[in-house]
């Protein structure tokens, strides 16, 4: 089914290009004419732009992974309410950039802040090369900015890290033993209907051997959240083994690419400037606003070149 959809996705995308080219032609026939169809031959243009931008990304996308959906986990590091408020700030964003892009999103868990953001959340990203694009962004992210929480108005920074694995599927054997897992359950709070706040419906699952905590609170049942918390675990622990190898094959450098969980990889600065800074590509935006509305794909598409870039040389 993945590979159907990939083909009728490549099929619809050849019918556009192809549409949009005739579309330019005509206009330019028309202009020959005399008309003045300026507005609308820019705003063709500039849309095949964008459309020849995102195949051209898509080239970039050859891990036997990429094409997988995503799942997404966000913490905040350090600072409280800060950190937390900055957390929340982050899901936004890649909720609106999934958005954009046509791709279908599922929170799973989510644990609000005691006075804003969030304590934690997971979410899905479900579309064609969701991990693909979206392996760009695990790491620490940092933000400086005035404080909406301290009278004082003061300058603060605050921290959140961003972990993203593939989703897989029953064709890649995860070996789980039993007593390797401590399964709890607990009421959810935050998002979620009256029934879902109101039983110990929520399930956390702790991974004993590696540490790693996975939980599902979105279903109504019990055994369903257990269900989906054990399918985002066979996807960390997947993930996990992958980065224990690329780890192991790695130089050690500062200038490397495929970052540690838990490295500062990017900068949002609100204060005393406005900027966006990628620390692994070097890739700045001074229009920060617009990126943390969920406009990416200029810093994946830096990060893709780069990391090519560095496999070839």
């Amino acid at each position: 089914m993945r590979e159907k959809k990939r083909l009728e996705s490549g099929l619809t995308t050849h019918e556009e290009l192809a549409r949009r080219s005739g579309d330019i032609n005509a206009y330019f026939d028309l202009a020959r004419e005399g008309e003045d169809v300026s507005a609308e031959l820019r705003r063709e243009v500039d849309e095949l732009r964008t459309l020849v931008e995102k195949l051209e990304t898509a080239t970039l996308l050859s891990g036997e992974n990429d094409e997988r959906n995503a799942i997404v986990t966000i913490h905040p590091g350090a600072g409280g309410t800060e950190s937390q408020d900055w957390a929340e700030m982050l899901m936004r964003m890649y909720m609106r950039w999934a958005e954009r892009q046509g791709f279908q999103t599922q929170l799973y868990e989510y644990q609000p802040g005691d006075e804003a953001g969030i304590k934690s959340a997971t979410f899905g990203v479900n579309g064609q090369y969701a991990y693909g694009l979206m392996i760009s962004e695990i790491g620490v992210h940092r933000l400086v900015r005035i404080s909406p929480f301290d009278q004082a108005k003061r300058r603060h920074t605050s921290f959140a890290s961003v972990y993203v694995s593939p989703e897989i599927d029953e064709s890649i054997e995860i070996d789980i033993k039993p007593d390797d897992i401590r399964t709890d359950t607990y009421r959810s709070g935050g998002k979620g209907g009256q029934h879902v706040n109101t039983t110990d419906s929520a399930v956390r699952i702790t991974h004993i051997p590696t540490g790693i905590v996975v939980a599902c609170q979105n279903e109504r049942s019990q055994h369903k959240n257990r269900e989906k918390a054990m399918s985002i675990l066979r996807s960390r622990l997947y993930e996990h083994e992958l980065e224990k190898k690329r780890e192991a094959s790695r130089h050690i450098e500062d200038s490397k690419l495929d970052i540690d969980f838990g490295s500062q990889i990017r900068s949002y600065v609100l204060q005393p400037y406005r900027m966006v800074k990628d620390l692994r590509t070097r890739a700045e935006i001074g229009d920060v606003d617009r990126v943390l509305d969920g406009d990416l794909n200029e810093l994946i598409r830096a990060y893709l070149l780069a990391r090519r870039k560095e496999q070839q040389g």
